[in-house]
């Protein structure tokens, strides 16, 4: 069997960063489920807004809930109504967490995400959505890996479907790649993203691998 990395924690020490940046070894189990809660809220939230991660930073008496989004204008609202109404309810998921008693500023910050087809997490829960669709998962691949390759920055792609694909009895899986994919190289930047797509004859699992070219210290 071949020993298998998830690309962003092969690269943590190198170029990624964590989505959750922060260290208390008292409260870890707490801390740890209310980012749990948090991202499990949000998800559910903000479907339609093209979500493509949470970041959550912890400061003392301070919880910085970052969110990049393709559809900023959707959480928004008009003149923030939306920001504010989001607020009060996560402020209402993290009151359920009774373990922490302590008295935080809650912030939300939204960031735009500019180039969709470059983001291996919003390409991922496209095709995705189009499997949902009933759309044949060749054709759902095949579309995507073209808006995928017209960005400038994009230098390869691998994208790959696996499960009843079609409806079939026996599940299988099929993949596609363009350029190059450099898996192994520390210094090369990877964006990989996983998400399942819920069909009426199964789960269908999707992943994407985009790579960008290579960051040099």
């Amino acid at each position: 069997m071949a020993h298998k990395v998830h690309p962003k924690s092969f690269r943590l020490r190198e170029l990624a960063d964590w989505d959750a940046r922060w260290l208390n070894q008292k409260k870890l189990p707490c801390y740890l489920e209310e980012d749990f809660r948090i991202r499990e809220f949000l998800q559910k939230k903000l479907k339609d807004a093209s979500l493509q991660n949470i970041e959550i930073e912890r400061f003392a008496g301070k919880v910085n809930v970052i969110i990049n989004a393709a559809r900023p204008g959707l959480i928004i609202g008009r003149g923030g109504k939306g920001v504010e109404e989001l607020k009060k309810e996560l402020e209402r998921v993290l009151a359920k967490t009774k373990k922490v008693k302590e008295k935080r500023e809650l912030k939300l910050d939204i960031r735009e995400v500019k180039n969709v087809w470059a983001s291996a997490s919003l390409v991922s829960q496209w095709i995705a959505q189009q499997l949902e669709k009933r759309i044949t998962h060749k054709r759902a691949i095949k579309q995507a890996l073209g808006k995928v390759l017209t960005g400038k920055e994009v230098k390869g792609v691998k994208i790959e479907v696996a499960g009843r694909l079609g409806g079939s009895e026996i599940a299988r899986r099929e993949w596609i790649k363009r350029g190059q994919l450099p898996r192994q190289t520390l210094r090369a930047v990877i964006d990989y993203a996983q998400t399942e797509a819920f069909c009426a004859y199964g789960v269908i699992g999707v992943k994407v691998w985009i790579y960008k070219g290579e960051r040099f210290e």
